[in-house]
């Protein structure tokens, strides 16, 4: 499929990295000639060359001659039809708000259901879980490798007594809940669906999300487990789960969110993501599934970082381009597989440990701009985060944050507010161009698992990065409190998690296996084994060993037994 004239198309005839010269007015080449070289002459601009955050460069003006090729109906449209430019719902937020989802866990199970029940007290409309590092990597608290981790940098997990005890006086099937768990994703899952089976909720009804993103892992966030090929299986095994157990519970949330904080630019970041997205299609499809039964279900997860217009653009952009990929690729014919579903957080790497207090600024920034980019829910990080986990203060302002910026700024009185726009209409198409020229060197490597195996999207972001920095150490990106404005930092309150967390965990985890059949446990574990030496869908046997009281790093060594390990290669 070639459709790379309609894309240059799309990027509104920009004379930008060799794109086909723009055709200013008369008008306009009069004002340069009379009225901008003249003060160009007197008072030179600050900078030889503006750029966005990522590198990209920015001219010194749009007009009706950067969109003049730019077909209305077809490539901005309306809200709630294709291509889905101005947002996935006609009337967007004057319909509902997005999600006000804050990210929260710390400490043990008890410590986080305190902080959830006080976030959703405070007009929190849904849950999202941060998980500990042991948790994250299949590791139960008391493993040695779990040593001075537990609860630090989100709540620890070991067993289902953890996963009843974090949902403790939470009806779930009164909220939505997702969850950042990737590598051990369906054991996480089958403990909180076991948990809504104890409280009585439908599975039919309930909804939330599980992040179970692996390729994001190999490519930024390094938190795998097993090797490509049987992380897939068991991706597409949760797939097929929900189709027929969780018709409305997303299944995976595709992640660009850890690829932006790894380094990248905002094109590969969007690039990445949707390239993983129609990877995990891809597998789906082979594995016999159809494109509408599991599409609906598929959801995103981006970044929102400082340069405000260049993440409008992005995410504009993101939502042209699966659109066009699900119908052209993939034949899908549900307007629901097509619209592309995103969730957003302010970008963590932006936070600075200097001047902590000017986070809220850049954050209630970065919020404001995935709001005008039409984000479904949205997490604002709190003020103290490159110290440590939120105070319960940091994070109710950063939850202020979104709620003044929905009922107080006035951007959520019509749809799409910046469409239109001269700028805004030819960045998304500039960003939409540069996605779709990774996607397709990706295409010509094999697929995105074929690149992840030969280092190709790691390489691209740490090159990314390093650019950005050196920018910075000369200046060229002004970074406030940090390379210039310094000043006397103010001290802050920071949350403190001590290794009092790690004694009561293991107590628990003791506790558990004393209380359970250890047989039913056994029994239960080499079903498991089994089950993965062949082809069956894994989470049913998963869900009866969790229900069994098995705990986190045994399922997850139980699969590490058949799948082994998974050792990344060098990056040269």
């Amino acid at each position: 499929m070639d459709d790379k004239p309609e894309r240059s198309r799309r990027a509104g005839g920009a004379a930008i990295e060799g794109e086909t010269p723009r055709n200013p007015s008369a008008g306009e080449r009069e004002w340069e000639a009379r009225v901008l070289q003249p003060t160009l002459e007197k008072s030179p601009e600050r900078l030889s060359e503006f750029t966005t955050v990522s590198g990209h460069p920015i001219r010194r003006l749009y007009t009706p001659a950067d969109v003049a090729d730019l077909d209305f109906e077809r490539e901005i449209g309306f809200p709630g039809q294709p291509p889905y430019a101005r947002g996935i719902h006609p009337t967007m937020y004057r319909g509902r708000l997005w999600t006000m989802r804050q990210f929260a866990g710390f400490g043990t199970p008890e410590d986080t259901n305190q902080r959830f029940r006080y976030l959703l007290e405070q007009g929190q409309t849904g849950l999202s879980v941060a998980f500990d590092l042991p948790t994250l990597m299949g590791y139960d608290s008391d493993h040695p490798l779990s040593e001075g981790e537990v609860g630090k940098c989100g709540v620890a997990i070991s067993s289902l007594a953890d996963m009843e005890t974090l949902f403790d006086r939470i009806p779930l099937a009164d909220v939505t809940t997702s969850m950042t768990i990737n590598s051990p994703a369906a054991v996480i899952w089958a403990m909180y669906l076991a948990v809504a089976e104890k409280q009585g909720a439908d599975w039919n009804k309930i909804s939330g999300t599980i992040q179970n993103d692996i390729l994001k892992e190999y490519i930024a966030q390094k938190e795998y487990i097993y090797p490509p090929a049987p992380s897939m299986r068991l991706v597409i095994d949760t797939f097929a789960f929900g189709v027929e157990r969780t018709p409305r519970f997303n299944v995976i949330s595709i992640s660009g969110y850890h690829i932006r904080e790894a380094g990248s630019t905002a094109i590969q970041e969007l690039a990445f993501t949707l390239r993983d997205g129609m990877e995990y299609v891809e597998w789906a499809l082979r594995r016999g599934m159809d494109v509408d039964e599991f599409g609906p279900r598929l959801s995103f997860f981006f970044n929102s970082h400082n340069d405000f217009f260049e993440e409008i653009a992005k995410f504009r952009a993101a939502r042209r381009i699966w659109h066009q990929a699900t119908r052209e690729r993939y034949g899908a014919k549900n307007a629901r597989t097509w619209a592309l579903r995103f969730h957003t957080q302010t970008a963590g790497c932006s936070l600075t440990a200097q001047q902590p207090y000017n986070n809220v600024v850049r954050t209630a920034l970065q919020a404001l701009a995935a709001v005008l980019g039409g984000t479904q829910s949205l997490h604002t990080n709190s003020l103290d985060e490159a110290w440590a986990l939120p105070t319960e203060f940091a994070a109710t302002l950063a939850l202020r944050t979104q709620q003044i910026i929905a009922h107080e700024s006035g951007v959520t009185n019509t749809a799409d507010p910046l469409g239109g726009s001269y700028f805004v209409e030819s960045l998304t198409g500039e960003v939409e161009r540069g996605a779709w020229e990774y996607i397709e060197k990706i295409d010509s490597l094999g697929g995105m698992v074929a690149a992840v195996e030969r280092g190709y999207p790691q390489r691209e972001i740490a090159e990314a990065s390093y650019r950005y920095q050196m920018a910075v150490d000369r200046k060229e990106k002004i970074i406030v409190g940090v390379n210039e404005y310094a000043g006397e930092d103010q001290p802050i309150e920071i949350l403190k998690i001590d290794e009092s967390v790690a004694r009561r965990q293991n107590e628990r985890l003791q506790k558990v296996r004393d209380d359970r059949s250890q047989e039913e446990v056994s029994r239960r574990l080499q079903a498991l084994r089994h089950a993965a030496e062949g082809d069956a869908n894994l989470m049913p046997l998963i869900y009866d060993a969790v229900k069994a009281y098995a705990t986190l790093g045994e399922i997850c060594d139980a699969m590490r037994e058949v799948f082994g390990t998974y050792e990344e290669v060098a990056i040269t």
